[in-house]
This record gives structure tokens, C-alpha cells and sequence, in this order.
């Protein structure tokens, strides 16, 4: 099982959980989820207390990933599955990302 932080703008938006390949959940942090002013991670997406749960990795965060040639280089350089698209994000959205979202590992213990 992986595990990351979803961050909108810095701040904590929700927790993103790989159970295995084919299980995937969205939850959103409490506190986001209190504060009315804050938007949803995606349409598909909307604020919740409910987890969402997923076959394959959400849409949304896998329109994160790059494509082509990127992608391509992105695998040789970090030594990740081709397959291993939340590795993928873990790996490479993390800092610089198109938009106000990024993702990073959770610590474990």
C-alpha cells in the first residue's frame, strides 16, 4: 500500500491511497472539507465525507502524468514501471506541476 498528500496551493486538500493496482481511494483532509470557500480537486470529484473509490488510478490525477516522450524519459531517468502510474506521480508531481495541485509521498514509519 502507497500513500500520498494531495496539496492544493501548499495546503492540505486529501489524502491519495494505491491499496493495490487495481484499488484506489480519494479521501478529502477534515479540515478542507470545513471550510466552504474551498473548491473540489476536480468535478469528478466533489467535496465529500464519503471516500471515493477507484479500479484504476482517478482521472484526474493520472491527466497529471506526462505523455510521450516525457513519459518515456521520465521512466529511464527515475527506473520506474512503465505500468506504475501512481509511482509515476509520486515520483514526478511533487514539485513542479502545471497546475495549483501537487502530490507527496506520506511518510511511513
Amino acid at each position: 500500500m502507497r500513500k500520498a498528500k494531495v496539496y492544493r496551493n501548499k495546503e492540505l486538500l486529501g489524502y491519495l491511497v494505491e491499496e493495490d493496482r487495481e484499488n484506489y481511494v480519494f479521501k478529502y483532509d477534515d479540515t478542507w472539507l470545513m471550510d466552504k470557500n474551498k473548491p473540489s480537486v476536480s468535478l469528478t470529484l466533489p467535496k465529500s465525507h464519503k471516500e471515493y473509490r477507484s479500479k484504476y488510478l482517478f482521472p484526474f490525477f493520472f491527466n497529471m502524468l506526462s505523455e510521450g516522450a516525457n513519459k518515456d524519459l521520465q521512466i529511464k531517468q527515475l527506473r520506474i514501471d512503465p505500468n506504475d502510474d501512481f509511482g509515476l506521480l509520486l515520483a514526478t508531481a511533487q514539485y513542479d506541476t502545471l497546475g495549483a495541485i501537487t502530490i507527496k509521498p506520506e511518510e511511513t514509519n
